[in-house]
């Protein structure tokens, strides 16, 4: 083709691409009315343009959204103007609080809501610290021991890695497991189906601002009770996804104290010094190594989350 035909093939094509209807280009300029949440006193009328909304009536959104958990709910708000106003409803967080914080009684969740959060729910559930129960905290821990020299001509070293898990209930009740097996497998155990063999062991524990006191009675001959303190925090507000361990002591207790009932444990070592201990034949010993910082992982990520590399691949975990 001569050139004539050439420039002319090129004009009608950049006109083509300007007429083209492109629908993002008009709303350059122009501010976009948010859509009015469910319950609202607007009798302004309006036409939502979303598929979902037009198809979904706003009671039946509003039911899906009361079964969802609380960070589900906070998934969802991030999907549209319409969902986030919605959720706001103190409905959704009123219930997900007094769940979360059940121990400290519906009178005192009310006084600490108004004196502390101006009587809202959501910025109650974001600010006060609360212990999570939709996963794990694990403690990664290694060390290093020395091998076996072969022919006097090596002398190797071991990596040894094992794990610390703890399972929160909003019961006050907490299940414990120290083991090598990664968190995909231990997940599995951690319930109050599991037996002695799998090495769970059940506690209670208490929880003070940011602190956290628990308890857990091992059984046998000598038991044994260990003691664990723990300071809440989070990587970003609400998030109560770390926590550091303060101290891990081992004590004795004696035949009475052992024999009466589990959730009594937490009240009979409590004003304990690290260094008491009840029985003779089981000295107190407070633990000084194995004390990484716990990291939370949700149920649905035990399966893809970095504790489960070996250490081949990760010898060193950074919590944050």
């Amino acid at each position: 083709p001569s050139e004539v035909e050439l420039e002319s093939a090129l004009r009608l094509k950049t006109i083509q691409y300007f007429v083209t209807q492109r629908p993002w280009l008009d709303l350059y300029g122009k501010h976009v009315r948010p859509v009015a949440p469910f319950g609202s006193a607007s009798r302004r009328s309006y036409v939502d343009p979303a598929l979902i909304h037009r198809s979904l009536p706003d009671e039946l959104l509003f039911e899906v959204f009361v079964r969802m958990a609380p960070y589900d709910l906070g998934r969802a708000s991030c999907v549209c103007r319409k969902w986030r106003y919605t959720i706001r409803n103190p409905v959704f967080w009123r219930t997900a609080c007094l769940k979360a914080w059940q121990l400290s009684g519906l009178v005192e969740n009310y006084k600490i809501l108004q004196s502390k959060y101006e009587g809202s729910w959501r910025k109650m559930w974001l600010l006060r610290p609360r212990v999570r129960t939709d996963g794990l905290y694990v403690s990664r821990n290694t060390y290093i021991r020395a091998g076996v020299a072969e022919w006097k001509i090596t002398n190797p070293v071991h990596i040894v890695c094992y794990f610390r898990y703890l399972r929160f209930f909003p019961s006050g009740r907490f299940l414990y497991k120290n083991s090598s097996q990664k968190i995909k497998d231990a997940a599995k155990f951690m319930n109050f189906r599991a037996s002695k063999a799998d090495c769970v062991f059940g506690g209670h524990y208490t929880l003070s601002d940011n602190k956290v006191e628990a308890a857990v009675l091992y059984p046998g001959m000598r038991p044994t009770v260990l003691r664990i303190r723990l300071r809440l925090r989070g990587t970003t507000a609400g998030a109560n996804n770390r926590m550091d361990l303060l101290s891990l002591v081992t004590s004795g207790v004696d035949d009475n104290e052992a024999s009466g009932p589990e959730e009594d444990i937490l009240g009979v070592v409590e004003g304990w010094q690290d260094d008491e201990t009840h029985n003779p034949d089981v000295p107190a010993v407070s633990h000084k190594r194995g004390l990484t910082p716990f990291v939370f992982v949700p149920f649905e990520e035990v399966e893809t989350s970095d504790l489960n590399l070996p250490v081949e691949k990760m010898d060193y975990y950074v919590p944050g």
